[in-house]
């Protein structure tokens, strides 16, 4: 049923900030098992029945990359995928799991989340009174994992007025499409190519002078897709991979190096971190884009600590005040500082003697975690799920197995503690 109930999710739009039809069929779904629902100004869904110890948590918003939110859901060796998109995966297996577990009149609390993929809107929003004393998240990624820790993060947005010059020479297009794309996070350390930044060095050293530069997807993926119309006295060489035609002749251009803005950003890891075997400070060159003559570029920073996250973000603020930008910073959010504890302790327990394997990390990524403790102090918090492969990007996919087997785990951690 939960691979049925995920197909059927799938089936019903639920891009961030464009969720309401999701929205309401789960309130629709829980209210038809016998819940008790309530919703906040955020369009957070708060689910509840009996006397729950434990609340599960999930969002219902996901990344729509390609053809999305049209999905066409593929089954292909013990994979579930999308023909030409972001499958929602994340995080809408976790939901078909809360609707299987409404079906057998589970009494626990499941509060699910609008809008967590641009900023952790729901999240910050969330306003109910949970009663359980633990909370057990449903967002990781990898099976046999308990996450106990995650990056704080905060978006930054780069704007500057271009100068139009006289343009005589003839103009290009020069496009680089279809990189593999990948989570802005959990991805960034897997040298996947950042269209923005091969395109940008693809054009460095050549005599031209930018008309237009488009490219990236979303805040919180690695750009998959970067185009740029250039001026120049002869056409560029082509290399593979990139696509360069010929365009109706502009007659201006701008009198500013943007090429070596975007070529020269420190893009990736920033720093490592030894102990928990995951990235330290990352950045994600995420969107640029020309606009009325308005230079945008939209920068996504993670770190493990606010003090990191708060230092690196200076020093890119600074970076494009260089150039002269205006800097705004948005969205920030919280690290979640790992902490084992006797529920962490009972997770692993459950799942080593469930899977056979269980291990304890952080994941460079912000989990909602890191903000509903910082509203629910008192709860004692983790976070589990199956695996899935490059979410936030049309390569995402979902291994059944590891679906069934991580629900078989959030079972037994619900038993145990309904004792």
């Amino acid at each position: 049923m939960i691979i049925d109930y995920f197909k059927e999710i799938c089936s019903i739009p639920h891009c961030s900030f464009d969720s309401d039809k999701l929205m309401n069929f789960l309130v629709d779904f829980a209210k038809s098992r016998g819940y008790e629902i309530h919703t906040d100004e955020a369009k957070n869904i708060y689910i509840t029945k009996g006397s729950p110890v434990i609340c599960l948590q999930a969002h219902y918003d996901m990344v729509c990359v390609g053809d999305a939110p049209n999905i066409e859901p593929i089954e292909i060796d013990g994979f579930i995928k999308a023909k030409n998109s972001s499958l929602g995966a994340d995080n809408g297996i976790a939901i078909a799991m809360m609707m299987v577990l409404m079906d057998e009149q589970k009494e626990v609390e499941f509060l699910i989340t609008a809008n967590e993929e641009v900023g952790l809107v729901g999240a910050n929003g969330v306003d109910f009174a949970l009663r359980s004393n633990y909370m057990l998240n449903l967002d990781s990624e990898e099976e046999g994992e308990i996450c106990i820790g995650c990056a704080g993060g905060v978006d930054i947005k780069a704007t500057k007025k271009l100068k139009k010059i006289s343009n005589t020479f003839e103009c290009y297009e020069v496009s680089l499409s279809d990189l593999p794309g990948g989570h802005s996070g959990v991805d960034i350390d897997k040298n996947i190519p950042n269209a923005l930044i091969e395109l940008a060095k693809f054009l460095k050293d050549k005599n031209i002078k930018i008309i237009k530069f488009k490219g990236g997807e979303r805040i919180n993926s690695i750009p998959a897709n970067a185009k740029a119309i250039v001026a120049c006295d002869m056409k560029p060489e082509s290399e593979d991979g990139f696509s360069i035609r010929r365009v109706e002749k502009y007659d201006y251009c701008y009198d500013e190096n943007v090429i070596q803005i975007i070529s020269d950003f420190k893009h990736g890891v920033l720093e490592f971190n030894e102990s928990l075997n995951i990235p330290n400070i990352s950045q994600n060159l995420a969107i640029v884009d020309i606009a009325d003559d308005i230079l945008s570029i939209k920068v996504g920073i993670r770190a493990m600590s606010m003090d990191d996250l708060d230092r690196t973000s200076k020093e890119t603020s600074e970076y494009f005040k260089s150039f002269g930008f205006e800097v705004e910073k948005k969205d920030k959010y919280p690290a979640w500082k790992p902490e084992v504890n006797d529920f962490v302790k009972k997770i692993e327990e459950i799942m080593r003697a469930q899977l056979g394997k269980s291990e304890i990390k952080a994941i460079h990524a912000g989990l909602e975690c890191g903000v509903l403790k910082q509203k629910y102090p008192k709860m004692k918090f983790a976070s589990i799920g199956p695996t899935i492969h490059f979410p936030h990007s049309k390569q995402e996919m979902v291994e059944i197995s590891t679906v069934y087997s991580t629900f078989k785990v959030a079972n037994r951690i619900i038993n145990e503690f309904e004792k």
